[in-house]
């Protein structure tokens, strides 16, 4: 796993929606389908945000870490195709 994501992308996840989606969850009932919903796409955040590794960003193909625009594979990248 290589880090695919940079630094605001890490804080913004880390800081800003995680905590977003745990309030959010306490407010509309923590036992609640949505309150659970909230709280998994809340460990998805803090995750990515520690680890910084997408999966998401993989098979899309982007990178927002620094001096990484583009990752060479995902869904669409496309292959060059030689002409003789």
């Amino acid at each position: 796993m290589n880090r695919n994501m940079g630094t605001l992308d890490r804080g913004v996840r880390g800081f800003l929606v995680a905590p977003a989606a745990i309030i959010a969850a306490f407010i509309l009932g923590a036992g609640t389908v949505l309150g659970i919903v909230l709280f998994v796409v809340a460990g998805i955040m803090l995750a990515t945000s520690a680890t910084g590794y997408c999966p998401n960003y993989t098979w899309l193909g982007i990178s927002t870490e620094r001096g990484l625009h583009r990752v060479d594979h995902g869904l669409f990248h496309r292959h060059a195709r030689g002409h003789a």
